[in-house]
């Protein structure tokens, strides 16, 4: 630090030398210095939420009579800036830093007491008016409610605002191409292997599905992730905090971003464990499971072009080798393997995290804070990836999954009813090893017609399910 572009700051420790040009003081710079671990730091949306707590708090306790007013609207306009982001450099404290989040939670109540110090002094020319982190802006709270409470607000706000919307996204796109694609019949395949056919509709709408319930998943988990520790202050018992100050500071939290937030049901609960995080992380990872599965059927259906499944080909986002020319890769899919993979490491840590309550406080808040936010940033962001450059316009290779489909020899299934199982494992055998089109081969072993073997054997009619006899259309269908 050049001793000649800082400052002197005071804290219960002594003095401290600060940058010059920062706004925050001695206890944000003893962190920078003490936690030189990650180069991480805590997420924008977190950021955003100690703004708003600290934005309603400084409100609530004005019109509570326990804030001069002109102090209070100082506070509150400083906070929020910091809500805005207009003031994110001077939040450089490492993820992995003390396990409440106090250098955080101090690093916002520093900042926000020299914007509204600077705001007050440009108004008055009065050098004394000074706004304090702990007296003013931290007036009714501790580190061990705010932090806690910031986790899951922040978490809420991503969740409403990205993370549904994305996947509403996702599940929209999905449908329209089911629709569109109804009519092209595949083979279907099961341990990889040829299996009966489906519909690329069918096929799709299992996608969709898997989507729709993920949002029902994390929906529910989202109604628990409403619950704040505010109130609670230092070990959950509500000192120094004015009676109705959790109840006011949360309402104003529930209309300024439209959430239905309400005081947690036992703060001691709130703030000694983070089940509730934890819960939704694990929804989180379920998502990403089923992304995942998504993904990978898209890159083997786009695989070949030549040797592969080749039944799709997704468009081409850039050159796929540094040696190979012409190769294209399907590298939307691939990036979101990726992603969910970081999701699902993402939970196992969130869930050591979690486990990490001792009495009173969690002490290890950041990390889930900062866990749980990249995993709905890597969810929604993935969502949005998958449906516009991979699924919006794919193409799909009518030709090759015909051909695939009139030589797939597990057709003969359909035919169980009339001839027996046995009778059409001999058949499904001998058109595989002679690679000869099912139909041809059931001609040869079979006493039925060319006309009842193509009825019997009809690849669309197959997609409907039921049992079909050699004497009617469709009997005891099943549903």
């Amino acid at each position: 630090m050049d001793k000649k572009k800082d400052r002197i700051e005071r804290d219960s420790l002594g003095e401290i030398r600060v940058p010059a040009d920062a706004l925050f003081g001695a206890q944000t710079q003893r962190a920078v210095e003490n936690f030189t671990i990650s180069g991480l730091r805590m997420p924008r949306a977190f950021i955003q939420a100690l703004g708003l707590i600290k934005q309603a708090a400084a409100t609530v306790n004005k019109d509570l009579g326990l804030l001069d007013p002109t102090l209070a609207d100082a506070v509150t306009a400083a906070a929020a800036e910091v809500k805005d982001g207009l003031h994110d450099r001077h939040f450089p404290i490492d993820v992995f830093q003390t396990g409440s989040g106090t250098s955080t939670n101090m690093n916002a109540n520093e900042v926000i007491a020299r914007l509204a110090t600077r705001r007050l002094q440009d108004a008055s020319r009065d050098e004394r008016n000074l706004i304090d982190p702990n007296d003013h802006v931290n007036l009714g709270q501790s580190s061990n409610d705010v932090i806690p409470s910031a986790v899951h607000l922040s978490a809420c706000m991503e969740i409403e605002s990205r993370l549904l919307p994305a996947l509403a996204h996702l599940a929209s796109t999905i449908r329209k191409r089911a629709d569109e694609l109804d009519g092209v019949v595949k083979t279907g395949r099961t341990h990889l292997m040829d299996a009966m056919p489906v519909t690329l509709g069918q096929e799709l709408g299992g996608w969709a599905a898997q989507i729709d319930s993920a949002v029902e998943r994390i929906s529910g988990s989202r109604a628990r992730l409403t619950g704040l520790a505010l109130g609670g202050t230092a070990v959950g018992t509500g000192i120094n905090a004015h009676p109705k100050f959790a109840e006011r500071v949360i309402a104003r939290l529930g209309k300024e971003t439209a959430i239905d937030f309400h005081a947690a049901p036992n703060r001691f609960e709130s703030m000694s464990s983070q089940e509730t995080a934890a819960e939704m992380s694990g929804q989180l990872r379920t998502l990403a499971v089923g992304l995942s599965k998504i993904s990978n059927d898209l890159r083997w259906m786009n695989s070949g072009p030549l040797s592969g499944l080749g039944e799709i080909t997704l468009r081409a986002l850039q050159p796929g080798s540094s040696i190979m020319p012409g190769k294209v890769n399907p590298v939307a899919p691939e990036a979101v393997a990726m992603a969910c993979a970081q999701i699902m490491g993402n939970d196992a840590t969130i869930a050591i995290a979690a486990q990490s309550g001792n009495f009173q406080l969690n002490v290890m808040l950041p990390l889930i804070a900062h866990n749980l936010l990249q995993s709905i940033e890597l969810a929604a962001n993935s969502a949005r990836l998958l449906a516009d450059k991979a699924i919006a316009d794919f193409t799909v290779k009518d030709a090759r999954i015909l051909r695939n489909l009139e030589r797939n020899p597990v057709l003969v299934t359909a035919l169980n009813p009339v001839i027996g199982y046995a009778k059409g494992a001999e058949i499904a055998k001998k058109a595989h090893a002679e690679g000869r089109p099912l139909l041809e081969v059931a001609m040869e072993m079979t006493d039925l017609s060319k006309k009842e073997l193509k009825r019997l054997l009809d690849p669309a009619r197959l997609t409907r399910g039921g049992i079909v006899s050699s004497r009617s259309e469709e009997s005891g269908r099943e549903s």
